[in-house]
């Protein structure tokens, strides 16, 4: 179960660009609030609250506490805009969720073994990350901070997939739930620099092979 966090917000009744722009110049992130059959609230957060919490990887995954005038609803977050250069915090988009009610979300792949790993530690391999999130559907109680897949095991040019990630109870992968491909989320590759010399070292054996056969062409001539 992932963590909880707790986040005040502030009902806003003024709307349009130059509304948000003033509440960006207070300190202030507009945002909205919306889902489980109830009307949207326009509400605004503190920036400097949200920023650093936004930090934080388990944030993006967790069930967010939001206290408001009204009292308190359960949300997650589902959308955040970033200014493009600036480091401001645009607008964010929260979901409430309901305990009975199965959700979808995005949630981070941590990859473990890296260093152990057969491929790396002896063959001088890489691992190349495929996939670094993946969906899942669940009920809230049971919505994960995280994956994880081990590639303790893994040798040069091996690979793990979407089914070899350890899901928890009551969790479902979404893409292999509805008959998606198995895809590769992880493999150990080849450093570049080694695998160029393999593929010269090959070419330059066939191209003296065809040397050969040419001079003993010649000489049948």
């Amino acid at each position: 179960m992932t963590t909880n966090f707790e986040l005040s917000a502030e009902k806003r009744d003024a709307k349009g660009t130059g509304a948000s722009r003033r509440l960006r110049r207070a300190g202030k992130v507009p945002g909205i609030i919306y889902g489980a059959g109830k009307e949207p609230e326009m509400v605004n957060f503190d920036h400097d609250k949200v920023f650093h919490l936004l930090e934080n990887e388990a944030f993006h995954t967790s069930i967010i506490n939001v206290k408001t005038d009204g009292g308190s609803q359960k949300a997650v977050l589902r959308d955040v805009q970033h200014h493009p250069f600036k480091q401001l915090i645009m607008h964010m988009d929260l979901m409430r969720i309901s305990a009975t009610e199965k959700l979808h979300m995005m949630v981070p792949l941590h990859i473990k073994g890296e260093d152990v790993a057969p491929g790396v530690k002896l063959e001088g391999g890489i691992v190349s990350h495929l996939i670094t999130e993946v969906d899942v559907q669940c009920l809230p109680s049971d919505l994960p901070e995280y994956l994880e897949a081990d590639v303790s095991e893994l040798h040069l040019h091996d690979s793990l997939h979407l089914s070899d990630i350890k899901i928890p109870e009551g969790v479902e992968l979404t893409s292999l739930a509805h008959g998606g491909d198995d895809l590769a989320i992880v493999t150990i590759a080849a450093v570049r620099g080694a695998a160029e010399e393999e593929e010269g070292a090959e070419g330059g054996e066939e191209g003296e092979g065809g040397e050969e056969g040419g001079e003993g062409a010649k000489e049948g001539e």
